[in-house]
């Protein structure tokens, strides 16, 4: 080897060096959630014991042309809103509340393969990925805290538990993930041990999970199979069935969150062996319409919380509870 070839691959080795010496102390971009204008809930509430992370359900109806939720979009910014409210009760009286804004994936999305709607959902991950880190480093200080969501919002959840909660910085102040309207499998809790189902009414770092249908229904877009699940009436995860008289209410709320009808002993529910999803047993189908062309009549996914509401409120006190008693 030459002198001068040398030289040149001495000063190619020192080049290196310093580019990765500048990459090393080069300040990293600020986080566009440290802008409070990002969140539509910051800090929301006072004197609490408890934080909630709520990720907003799917509002966003999507076109040709786009398939995630700009940030700049004032009216879907409304929407995104009021989605959050008409389930903020369930958290509100428990918990300091924390909600980002993020490029959610549009409803067009679910009209395609499981594989070519991935990358929406992984731009929508992207942003919430960022909210939640940021908040766990500038705005949780070490407090006990819930994660929550609501379909989009739910796969959102758990796609955080599988990213990140291998790592006690993020797992070990989690009281529960409400992740509610999504789905759950065996295969995936054997590959990922951080998630844990729930098995009762107050163990807490588990994931609560359940999808309402009637009877008839043998499958869906949320659970095309099997999914793990518990029953919001009794906290069973067999198949014993709940009678109404355990329901404590269902609440029908309008987007400021308000409560304009709420029915106590509303219905029962069951957990159907097979499917895993939640089987409810006082009402006719005809009554509750799914409004959305992904889902039949009888797919009670937009009433998932609904149905269960006050049962759901009291279980999120009771489990903060066990979890300052440990």
């Amino acid at each position: 080897m030459t002198k001068k070839r040398i030289s040149l691959i001495m000063s190619a080795v020192i080049l290196l060096l310093f580019l990765a010496s500048c990459a090393q102390n080069e300040t990293p971009a600020e986080s566009i959630y440290s802008d409070k204008n990002n969140w539509a809930y910051f800090a929301q509430g006072e004197n609490k014991n408890a934080d909630l992370f709520l990720i907003c359900p799917t509002v966003y109806s999507g076109s040709d042309d786009s398939h995630n939720m700009s940030l700049n979009d004032a009216n879907v910014r409304a929407s995104f809103y009021s989605a959050l409210n008409m389930e903020k009760g369930i958290y509100e009286n428990d918990c300091r509340m924390f909600a980002p804004y993020y490029r959610q994936a549009g409803l067009n999305v679910y009209l395609m393969s499981a594989i070519d709607r991935e990358q929406y959902l992984e731009k929508a991950y992207k942003d919430v990925k960022e909210a939640f880190i940021y908040y766990m480093e500038n705005l949780n200080d070490n407090r006990p805290y819930i994660l929550a969501g609501f379909s989009q919002g739910a796969d959102m959840t758990i796609r955080l538990m599988k990213d990140l909660f291998d790592d006690e910085k993020y797992s070990k102040n989690l009281i529960a993930n409400y992740a509610i309207g999504w789905y759950l499998t065996n295969e995936e809790v054997k590959e990922y041990p951080q998630l844990k189902p729930a098995r009762g009414e107050t163990d807490t770092g588990v994931i609560i999970t359940f999808n309402s249908e009637d009877k008839s229904i043998k499958t869906s877009v949320i659970v095309e199979d099997k999914t793990l699940g518990i029953n919001p009436l009794n906290w069973k995860t067999d198949s014993t069935a709940a009678d109404k008289s355990l329901n404590l209410g269902a609440c029908f709320t309008n987007y400021n969150g308000e409560i304009i009808k709420e029915i106590k002993n509303f219905t029962g529910a069951y957990l159907d062996p097979d499917r895993g999803t939640l089987k409810v047993t006082d009402i006719n189908k005809a009554d509750y319409p799914s409004s959305n062309s992904l889902f039949p009549d009888g797919v009670y996914h937009i009433y998932d919380y609904q149905f269960f509401y006050r049962n759901l409120q009291k279980n999120v006190g009771d489990r903060i509870g066990a979890f300052l008693e440990n």
